[in-house]
């Protein structure tokens, strides 16, 4: 029910009410008006029955009462007069006429208790008034009745009972009833038009407001309110009006940063407060996200969340996030499908090896198959996935493509793709110098732990992974065999060619070392010409078959230096951990003590530590 109509019909009932209440208490003012009136008028017939009676008695005419009795009862208005005697007057004077006795238990007890006595018979045609007064014997006012009478003052000499008709006071109050109650309903009837005038600006701009608030809601804001009034209401309406125009401004003005930001217009229809408050939301997460990729400590972490937001924020199953490797000319799948380190899928894998064959990595743009179907060759979905489309984001790092994120969806989802591509951006933009600052700090973490010159591993690599080599073989329940290299007579080549063909010789050295070992295996150089070489999960026999190889092909190596070709030897000692001791640097003191004895035995050998070799006299 709309306002217009609860205030017309408030008014309605409220006028009703009232006119109902009018009339109930008017009917029964009137009624008892009109008893008070009849009670008047009866007690004025009684007295003057008493008095002329009093006067009849002194003046000795009372055989003629009667006729005063018949004349009253003439009266209009007076139905009938019956007086009756008390028992003392009738045992001084006699019963009297048939006419004066009691005709019923009423009169009887009004001389019984000497009190008047008043009702209305309410008959539905002639409604009647009966009241029936005591005569008390008094020696007061004028005519004294106690001349005549021998009785004890206040003494009940007898009654009258008048009754009268009072339909024409009924008929009295039904008309003044009419007349009030058409006059308040005249009355309440201008008052509903006034009060209708008055209510009217407000409700007209009550609906106004209503009707602005609702296309707000659906992200309409060009409400245009009629000011009706001066008053308030009108003051309503142009602050509704300065308001939406305000919200209206606002939230375009919003909107259009947003898009800067996101680098995307958005469309001018639809909901303009639904849309703005995606796009701020939008901003919200991406910056909420860079501060948890900021506080990640590796880039594993960062790629793993990015992978999270892909399924989690943008609901997207199929994408892999690769990452390039610049300087090799190469691509890592890092996640692939939400598995972090799975192998590539959705393209050729000659990307991996050659990562100018990926189109996004080779123009540092956005490849699209939804525009162009078919534009990267590289793209490879599975034999029953022809309908899969894909684009591809480079991510930007100095300049460069540091990574790509490939998308992979069927057709269908097309336009929703389309929706949070914008998004998506924001999200990669924030990540590339995340990515790049973790780039670099790895890669100057990785050269504080390499040896500038032969780029091995160096000491310092050792200390840091310690723990981690030792865990491992602990965990994996294994042994770890250390070896401990050192070239025979180097400071010869240095004091006789000069450091530029030591660090030749160092260099050939270093890559001997490398392919004489397993990938997993570790070659540091631990100081000047001197090397370890860690085997994990390798025994003490078959550390010595890679030692004894190692040392056979120093032994053969010729390195080529400006004038001449140099040929050198190796001394190799080795221990075992846990074997030769639980505790991993003990043990490489044993291996450096194997070390130095085979130097002191000779040279160019191979020695594996025994208990013999250490003495406490002696420090290595």
């Amino acid at each position: 029910m709309n306002l217009n109509k609860k205030v017309t019909l408030s008014s309605l009932t409220l006028a009703a009410v009232m006119i109902a209440v009018l009339v109930a208490v008017s009917l029964l003012s009137f009624r008892q008006f009109s008893i008070l009136a009849a009670q008047s008028q009866v007690r004025t017939a009684a007295e003057i029955i008493r008095v002329s009676l009093t006067e009849d008695m002194v003046n000795g005419v009372i055989s003629k009462r009667e006729g005063l009795l018949q004349r009253l009862g003439e009266v209009p208005g007076l139905k009938s007069v019956h007086v009756v005697r008390g028992s003392n007057v009738e045992r001084q004077y006699g019963k009297g006429s048939e006419k004066e006795g009691t005709t019923d238990a009423v009169e009887l007890k009004v001389l019984q208790n000497g009190e008047a006595y008043f009702t209305v018979d309410d008959e539905p045609a002639n409604p009647v008034f009966r009241g029936t007064i005591p005569f008390v014997a008094t020696s007061k006012g004028s005519p004294v009745c106690m001349q005549c009478h021998d009785v004890p003052e206040g003494t009940v000499l007898g009654a009258v009972t008048v009754t009268m008709s009072i339909d024409h006071m009924k008929d009295d109050a039904i008309f003044v009833s009419t007349i009030m109650v058409a006059a308040v309903a005249v009355f309440m009837l201008l008052m509903l038009i006034v009060l209708r005038r008055m209510v009217s600006p407000m409700i007209t701009t009550a609906r106004d407001v209503q009707d602005a608030v609702s296309h707000a809601i659906r992200g309409d804001f060009h409400a245009n309110i009629q000011q009706r009034t001066n008053d308030e209401i009108g003051q309503v309406a142009q602050d509704v009006n300065k308001l939406m125009l305000f919200l209206h401004k606002g939230l375009s003005d919003i909107r259009q940063d947003v898009a800067l930001l996101l680098k995307h217009k958005p469309a001018e229809e639809g909901n303009l407060l639904d849309t703005t408050v995606q796009m701020v939301q939008g901003l919200i997460d991406a910056s909420q996200f860079k501060q948890a990729i900021e506080e990640d400590e590796t880039k594993t972490e960062i790629y793993q969340r990015l992978s999270t937001a892909l399924q989690e924020r943008f609901d997207v199953k199929h994408f892999s996030i690769y990452e390039v490797k610049s300087s090799k000319n190469q691509m890592i799948s890092m996640v692939v499908d939400g598995d972090l380190g799975a192998a590539c899928h959705w393209c050729d894998p000659q990307i991996l090896l050659r990562s100018e064959t990926c189109r996004a990595r080779r123009t540092g743009h956005i490849v699209d198959s939804m525009e162009t179907p078919g534009i990267c060759f590289a793209f490879n979905p599975p034999a029953d996935g022809t309908g899969y489309r894909h684009i591809c984001f480079p991510i930007m790092q100095s300049g460069m493509v540091g990574g790509v994120v490939q998308l992979v969806f069927p057709a269908e989802e097309t336009p929703r793709i389309r929706e949070f591509v914008p998004y998506l951006r924001v999200y990669l933009r924030e990540t590339a110098p995340v990515l790049e600052a973790k780039r670099l700090m790895d890669t100057l973490r990785e050269a504080n732990l390499r040896d500038a010159m032969t780029g091995l591993h160096n000491r310092r690599f050792l200390e840091e992974y310690t723990e981690t080599l030792v865990a491992g073989t602990q965990r994996r329940k294994t042994q770890m065999s250390i070896l401990m290299l050192d070239l025979d007579f180097f400071k010869m080549v240095n004091d006789t060619y000069g450091h530029d063909a030591g660090d030749t010789v160092l260099k050939a050295l270093a890559k001997v070392l490398s392919q004489s070992v397993r990938a997993s295996d570790m070659v540091i150089r631990y100081g000047g010409e001197e090397f370890m070489i860690i085997l994990q999960d390798t025994d003490g026999e078959s550390a010595g078959l890679v030692a004894e190889k190692i040392r056979a092909a120093v032994e053969a190596l010729k390195v080529q230096l400006a004038a001449t070709v140099l040929q050198k030897t190796i001394s190799i000692g080795y221990a075992v951990f846990p074997t030769d001791s639980d505790t991993f640097w003990q043990t490489v003191k044993y291996a450096d003590v194997a070390l130095y004895r085979a130097k002191e035995t000779g040279r160019n050998r191979v020695l594996r530590f025994t208990p013999d070799m250490w003495t406490d006299e002696k420090t290595y």
